[in-house]
């Protein structure tokens, strides 16, 4: 009976300290972090539940010094003193590991901070941490000096080393990674190898999690990112600058050079106005110093349509609203190829959002494509169905053949 008695006592006197402590350390917490105005830290430290921990190991160590009531043996008391210390540390660690928890998501919450991620390293503490902290709890409970704990590890090193190789690794990456300022939360990266193609949405001490455009989420070891290659497509944003580097392959049957009727129709466009008359003028003097002023064709330089129409598109670029003005822009010709002469605009988008990006990409193109034909040039085109059932019934094929660039003056 006097046993039964005792633990009701204990068992009560804990229950009302608990109460008690719960309820000051909410009421005086909160209302110190309200009136500093870190309300992010009251809620944090709620879902966290930091204050159900800390508030359930100081009850713990006050009703520790009443266990000499309970009529038992002392050294049965001795064991009951550590399992109740050793509970009281427990919740003391956890509560304190779950106070590095809401550090991190106060600095999470915060914006200017997003894309510098500290989870890593607080992985690593609270790591460190929990090995102390089982290393006390367990000379708590054994009633053996921590030291002796440490001391016996030396011979496991080996092991440890070995059970921990991806954690080491992958602090090594943190900290270079952090230090060169190599990765961040919210960059897009491409890591081919690794199946990546997104943005970074979480980086902690052993993953990095690439959110991909097609809303899958893939996780790479933190070490390899270091080790390895990847795209990181930050700097494009930054610059504020966004490639476009696409080409237009013109039938190469479709090249020729412009009769002076034709220079004349295509006077007609403003974008070819200062071109046309500057050609002139230098193919003027340049025929005059070569050919001493014979008009023979084949001797004299000549306009073509496909230069003409590379000085069009050149103009058309510079003049687009939306290409970035102080970034290289320029329209060249490749090497010609079985699949026709590629015309490459290369030039970039003052908007790098993907949306606008490719609305400005799509316009440039869709209006060179639609002026060839006013160049007297053709697109290159693979034979579908239709043109090769046409070559066994030529009647029933349309006229594919340009008309003169005069004809539709």
């Amino acid at each position: 009976m006097q046993i039964t008695a005792a633990v009701i006592i204990l068992v009560t006197v804990y229950a009302l300290l608990h109460w008690g402590t719960s309820v000051a350390m909410r009421i005086v917490l909160g209302r110190f972090l309200l009136t500093i105005g870190k309300s992010e830290w009251l809620t944090a430290l709620q879902q966290r539940r930091v204050q159900e921990h800390l508030s359930a190991s100081i009850p713990l160590f006050i009703t520790a010094t009443g266990l000499g009531m309970i009529p038992v043996g002392q050294q049965t008391l001795e064991v009951i003193a550590r399992l109740v210390l050793a509970v009281s540390l427990f919740f003391l660690f956890r509560g304190i590991s779950a106070l590095l928890l809401t550090a991190q998501d106060v600095y999470e919450s915060k914006k200017q901070d997003q894309t510098r991620s500290i989870k890593g390293y607080l992985q690593l503490i609270r790591i460190a941490f929990w090995c102390i902290a089982f290393i006390i709890l367990v000379s708590v409970l054994t009633n053996k000096s921590p030291l002796l704990m440490i001391s016996g590890l030396g011979a496991l090193s080996a092991v440890l080393l070995l059970v921990f190789k991806d954690t080491l690794l992958s602090l090594v990456a943190s900290a270079q990674m952090s230090t060169n300022d190599m990765l961040r939360i919210g960059d897009w990266i491409e890591m081919p190898q690794a199946g990546a193609d997104g943005y970074v949405i979480d980086i902690a001490l052993h993953t990095v999690k690439v959110q991909n455009w097609d809303k899958t989420v893939t996780t790479i070891p933190t070490y390899k990112l270091f080790s390895e290659s990847y795209r990181n497509w930050r700097q494009m944003f930054e610059s504020g600058g966004r490639r476009i580097k696409r080409s237009l392959r013109i039938d190469a049957r479709t090249v020729r050079f412009l009769r002076d009727d034709e220079i004349q129709a295509l006077r007609r466009f403003s974008l070819l106005k200062d071109y046309l008359e500057q050609k002139e003028t230098l193919l003027k003097q340049a025929n005059y110093d070569e050919t001493g002023g014979t008009k023979d064709p084949v001797n004299c330089r000549r306009l073509t349509n496909l230069g003409t129409f590379r000085a069009y598109a050149n103009e058309y670029i510079k003049n687009k609203e939306g290409v970035h003005p102080d970034m290289t822009m320029m329209v060249r010709m490749m090497e010609p190829t079985a699949e026709g002469i590629p015309m490459e605009v290369y030039c970039f988008s003052s908007d790098t959002a993907w949306v606008n990006y490719e609305a400005l990409q799509g316009d440039i193109f869709d209006h060179l494509i639609a002026i060839l034909p006013e160049m007297g040039l053709r697109l290159y085109q693979a034979p579908a169905g239709a043109d090769l059932a046409g070559a066994f019934h030529p009647q029933n094929v349309a006229k594919t053949d340009l008309a003169p660039i005069d004809a539709r003056a």
